[in-house]
């Protein structure tokens, strides 16, 4: 008796267990086929706003831009050597040395060297900066400019021209089929469109920021005018794009990888970069190109379109 008992609870429990396993595989799993299907899930949603599958948002992938504007951005190196003061500071001497009655050497001004960048052209090596890159502190052309292209080749480059109200020079080296940046259009700017600043600040090798256009056609207080002539009154396009001392004179690209500014100047308390950067328009800087290559004695063909 006791052993049919538990024949019987062991038929009961078997039973029971192969009922259980029956009811978890055709309802449990047919809920997670469902909750798979839905609507929200992440992969469906995430998979098309990523291109190659590594992580890069599409439209903010600046490589091709960097790449494209950084062989064209170069090195621009003066110097200006020591030499005597001049006759006004001379007579300023004598008066002292009459009226003290000490002797003094001759007043001289020493050394100047200082760095910036500038951006290639032409494929024959007209090079665009700005004029206050490539002058010294008096405001004259520096004695020696020397120009590094990013392979880390050098030239004596030779001025062609200057424009002291539009703070734009343009250099020429002897080199042929080196690479050059293209000119886009300024007055296509829009506030909050992507620029990259390519340049060498702070004597770096050539380094590339990002930012967008805080505004267009500001006016920053040092700019000069054109006599007579208010359409030409300087103004600047203002990124936070970062900026420091060397990139004057470098490039601002759109992400085409087109030219639309010259990095000119930043505002800051301290000197150094403080959110706040301004490009010359390319449009006003071609215009100036224009006049100083043919001013200059330049071939005729125009390298500016």
């Amino acid at each position: 008796m006791k052993f049919k008992q538990l024949l019987l609870i062991a038929a009961v429990s078997f039973t029971s267990a192969c009922a259980g396993m029956i009811i978890y595989s055709g309802f449990l799993e047919k809920k997670q086929v469902i909750v798979s299907t839905e609507k929200y899930s992440p992969a469906v949603h995430y998979s098309k706003y990523f291109e190659g599958g590594n992580g890069t948002v599409e439209g903010l992938d600046f490589t091709k831009a960097a790449g494209s504007a950084v062989p064209a951005v170069v090195h621009i190196k003066t110097k200006t050597a020591a030499r005597r003061a001049s006759e006004t500071n001379e007579d300023a001497n004598n008066f002292l040395q009459q009226f003290l009655g000490v002797e003094f050497g001759p007043a001289f001004i020493p050394e100047q060297r200082a760095s910036g960048s500038g951006v290639i052209i032409s494929d024959d090596g007209y090079i665009v900066t700005n004029n206050h890159v490539i002058s010294d502190a008096n405001g004259e052309v520096a004695g020696e400019i020397n120009v590094t292209l990013h392979t880390g080749k050098t030239y004596k480059a030779k001025l062609v021209g200057r424009s002291e109200t539009t703070d734009v020079a343009v250099l020429k080296i002897n080199g042929n089929h080196l690479p050059y940046i293209i000119f886009g259009n300024s007055d296509l700017l829009q506030t909050g469109q992507w620029v990259l600043a390519v340049g060498y600040p702070l004597s770096l090798e050539a380094t590339v920021t990002a930012g967008i256009i805080s505004a267009t056609g500001r006016n920053i207080g040092f700019n000069r005018q054109i006599k007579n002539d208010k359409d030409n009154q300087r103004t600047f396009i203002q990124t936070d794009a970062a900026v420091n001392s060397g990139n004057s004179g470098g490039a601002l690209i759109n992400t085409n990888g087109e030219l639309i500014g010259i990095n000119s100047a930043i505002i800051s308390p301290t000197g150094t970069y403080a959110g706040y950067s301004f490009a010359i328009p390319v449009n006003t800087v071609k215009k100036a190109v224009k006049e100083i290559i043919q001013s200059g004695g330049a071939e005729k063909r125009s390298y500016v379109n």
